[in-house]
Formats: C-alpha cells, structure tokens, sequence
C-alpha cells in the first residue's frame, strides 16, 4: 500500500525585512496546507538576506537561540496552526561567540524534535560563512516526524558525501538541503549533485534555493528548486529559475523501501574497507 507523503518547499525573493519575509513564508505554508502538504521546508537562514557575501559585524543581528529564539517559537504555532511537520533554517547564536548556521525541525503538532547545524563551512568570494559561523557538532540527526523520518544537510554540505550517506544509515526517508547558490558558481552541478545523491543512499531530496538578487551583493540566486526520487528521477518540474515559488508534490516513500531492495546498496557498502576516507 502506498504510503504517500504530500510535501512542499519554498524558494523566496527577500522581502528587505524579517517581519515580512517571516509573514510571507507563512502564507505560502498555510497556501501549501490547502493544497494537502503535510511536510513544508524553507531556504538557508530563509527569515534573513543572504549577508555572507560581505564580512561585517552588523550581520550578527540577524542571529538568535535556537529553539527559543522568535522566529523558531513562531513556527512552532504555525506547525501547529497547519498541521504541518516544518524545516526552518536559521542564524543560530548559542552563546556569546558561538554561531551557527542551523535548521530547526519542528513535527506537526508544534513541538520541536531538535535541530541540525551545517559541518561544511564555506570560504569563498560571495560566500564568506567562515566569517559567521562555526561548524556544525550534532552530527547527523535523523527526525521522526509525522510524516517519516527527515533529515537536513545544508548548502555547501551538499558537495560532500560523507553527510548524506550517515543521513541515510540513520534512516531518513527524505533529506531537506536548504541553499542559496548563484549562477556561475555551481550552476552546472545544482542538477547533478542532490539526484545523484538520492540515487546513492536511496531516499528523496528536497533541494531548496533562493531566488533573484539581494541587497548585500551581486549573487544571482537561480532558484530552480526541486524533489527528486530514490531513483534519481525529478518529482514534477523543477521551479523557476527567476521567480519565487511554493513546489508541492507527492512523495511516494514505498519507493524508499523499494529501491533499496533492488538496488541493495547497503547491502553492499564495505565500512570495513574505508578506513582511509576519514584520515586526516
């Protein structure tokens, strides 16, 4: 019998403010619940601008606790309001000096499961996260959630494989990779690198990027935000790649099982032979 799980992503244009990017993202999730989403994800530190393209101190402001920070408590009422599991990522402060870049998963009766911080930290022209943020220390968490069992892996994390196949030996049936990448930086592989995952550990991808440019650089964010399937195979079209856009589609997680089954690439991993993957 199949066990379908209706689920949705956003890819946003930044508003110039938290109030109304956080206003909008509501909106689009209470549109996504209508339209019978049980599951919803947002973009990288989806309630600031992307300020990693510059290095200044006064971007610290965008920071904030995690859980109990306001943006975070304010989507715990709305899982509860919609009845939806939902993805949130945001600038984590834990301490005086300590940042990171987080999602905080949140199941659909408004409790939070936890959270994951982003282990790979980029340090490049345009993206200069070193600046802000320190790496991620909660490992690999796999949430067990209304809908199934839901992981995160953030951005730049998505270009190393090690994080996707710990998510898929700790269960998850879907993987939420929330980004902000621009044209001409790594264009040619958005398409490439998250089927390519969901074919080797055998789960789906919600692949999430922002859209258009913002005020803190010259970043292209093309959007083009996608499901894709354990076979590789994208779930419906791919959005936009110039305009803001709510993607629900319907995920069938039998396929999981399915295509474990047959592909039986766990069966065949040889953890004994790899020792040499994780030498420094």
């Amino acid at each position: 019998m199949a066990n379908v799980v209706r689920a949705a992503l956003v890819q946003a244009t930044w508003t110039g403010d938290t109030e109304s990017m956080v206003a909008k993202h509501e909106e689009h999730a209470r549109e996504a619940a209508r339209r019978g989403a049980k599951i919803i994800g947002f973009q990288e530190v989806f309630n600031a601008p992307y300020f990693c393209q510059v290095q200044e101190p006064e971007h610290y402001r965008w920071a904030e606790p995690v859980p109990d920070g306001p943006t975070v408590r304010r989507m715990q009422e709305l899982a509860r309001e919609t009845g939806m599991v939902v993805v949130v990522p945001v600038f984590e402060v834990e301490q005086s000096g300590f940042y990171y870049n987080t999602a905080a998963v949140i199941d659909a009766d408004g409790s939070y499961l936890g959270k994951y911080r982003k282990h790979h930290i980029p340090q490049v022209k345009g993206f200069w996260e070193k600046y802000y943020f320190k790496p991620g220390n909660l490992g690999w968490p796999v949430f067990d959630t209304a809908v199934g069992k839901v992981g995160v892996y953030i951005c730049y994390d998505r270009h190393f494989p090690e994080g996707w196949r710990q998510l898929g030996l700790n269960g998850a049936q879907l993987v939420y990779n929330p980004s902000a990448t621009h044209r001409g930086l790594s264009a040619h592989l958005w398409q490439l690198e998250q089927p390519a995952a969901a074919v080797a550990n055998e789960y789906f991808v919600a692949a999430i990027n922002r859209v258009g440019v913002e005020e803190y650089g010259d970043n292209d964010f093309y959007g083009t935000s996608y499901f894709v399937d354990p076979r590789g195979k994208f779930v419906g079209e791919v959005a936009s790649d110039k305009d803001e856009e709510l993607v629900v589609r319907d995920l069938d997680f039998e396929l999981v099982e399915e295509v474990r089954q047959q592909w039986a690439f766990y069966r065949d991993r040889r953890p004994d032979a790899y020792d040499g993957l994780v030498q420094p």
